[in-house]
């Protein structure tokens, strides 16, 4: 009568724990590059609701305009200096002037209390300043049309450019 093993061998043990290697070592593999694309794709929809919050407020702002505020001054080739009265605030003012100025290619949203007319900060107002970005270029374009509209072109250095049209509701 043949005897029944009771255990494996050492062969037999050597030959399991070298597929669990392996095994493991093609898991371990699958993980690492499942973390790599999960931080890829973290930075790029980072990137994606940062564009969308900079639309939201300009859209907006310029959509909750106040009747016929807004002034546009061309101030370089490539950089436009933007003034108005809008309903919009991130502030929390009542009726606040928006600014949106190209300074040392960072575009900034200047929300004040008081009208900043001109491209020269003044010392003795109090007003809160955003920074939209670096850009290569920021302008905004009026229609010659009877109803007015306007083109809002930002060509951002690191990030996808933005081409907004807006028609503000507040004018007649």
């Amino acid at each position: 009568m043949k005897k029944l093993r009771a255990a494996f061998t050492l062969i037999e043990m050597m030959i399991a724990i070298s597929i669990f290697s392996i095994m493991m070592l093609y898991l371990y593999k699958s993980y690492s590059t499942l973390n790599i694309s999960n931080n890829n794709l973290k930075v790029e929809v980072r990137k994606i609701q940062d564009i969308q919050k900079i639309k939201k407020v300009i859209f907006l702002d310029f959509t909750l305009a106040l009747y016929n505020s807004i002034k546009i001054d061309n101030r370089d080739k490539g950089e436009d200096f933007v003034f108005f009265q809008s309903s919009h605030s991130i502030h929390k003012r009542i009726n606040p002037y928006i600014t949106y100025m190209v300074k040392d290619k960072k575009l900034y949203r200047l929300e004040s209390l008081k009208p900043i007319t001109t491209y020269e900060l003044p010392s003795d107002e109090e007003f809160d300043i955003d920074l939209l970005g670096t850009v290569k270029s920021f302008k905004v374009y009026k229609t010659t049309k009877k109803e007015s509209s306007y083109l809002v072109a930002i060509n951002f250095k690191s990030m996808d450019d933005i081409l907004l049209r807006v028609n503000p509701l507040n004018e007649y």
